[in-house]
């Protein structure tokens, strides 16, 4: 498979990069919603897919993505220049834990890395974007409740037992889940990933099901639907 992942409306080249896209990125930067997002932040971009995702559904917004590795960062800058939304798409290359914004974010996002204490990758970038140590999470919430705005929302997806820790650390700083996505490969497996939006509101949480296949091969309607303006398959 060559390096270039066409959109309908973007190519994303995924060379130096670690951390190819994934169906775990896909879904987060399609189902993060906020009602007007003017400041957008993407935690730990990548090739840039998610910002470059919610560029095109938010045409008003300010994307920006931060990225601890150099090369990717490069990469997802000039996945950004190539796009037809340049000029709303800002690249920082930073730690997160390090970073800082002279203005909060209405929608922030991530993919992140979610393996702890698992057997580390033998590729050392690779390694970084898969692997979190242990304080990782509680680090990652704490800078998020510092950048979002008031009325803000922060939406991530994890596997199930580390989703359910960041709930625990999200409380500790005042963020609350508001809607849980439970998603499955199909309806024969079991939940494999969670997509949580936490926001400074405490309220009942809306919690849904999410399927991938309807069968071998054959993608939910639900899936299709919710990537039709991306994929060009659809």
């Amino acid at each position: 498979m060559g390096s270039i992942f066409k959109f309908k409306q973007f190519e994303v080249d995924q060379s130096d990069c670690p951390m190819k896209i994934n169906t775990d990125g896909v879904l987060v930067g399609v189902l993060a919603t906020h009602f007007s997002p003017k400041y957008i932040l993407d935690i730990g971009t990548g090739t840039g897919v998610i910002a470059l995702m919610l560029a095109q559904r938010y045409e008003n917004a300010r994307v920006e993505a931060v990225e601890i590795d150099s090369s990717a960062a490069n990469r997802a800058e000039l996945n950004f220049k190539s796009s037809p939304f340049a000029e709303r798409l800002f690249i920082h290359c930073a730690d997160i834990s390090k970073y800082n914004s002279s203005h909060r974010y209405d929608l922030i996002l991530s993919n992140p890395p979610y393996f702890v204490n698992d057997l580390k990758s033998s590729e050392p970038r690779k390694g970084v974007a898969r692997h979190a140590h242990e304080a990782f999470f509680d680090s990652l919430i704490k800078k998020v409740a510092d950048l979002l705005s008031p009325d803000g929302v922060f939406w991530l997806i994890l596997p199930v037992k580390q989703a359910e820790q960041m709930i625990v650390n999200a409380v500790l700083v005042r963020l609350f889940p508001s809607r849980i996505v439970h998603v499955f490969s199909d309806d024969t497996k079991a939940e494999f990933r969670q997509i949580v939006c936490f926001s400074f509101a405490s309220k009942p949480v809306v919690q849904e099901n999410f399927y991938i296949y309807a069968s071998t091969g054959i993608y939910t309607d639900a899936y299709v639907s919710l990537l039709k303006d991306f994929f060009l398959a659809y």
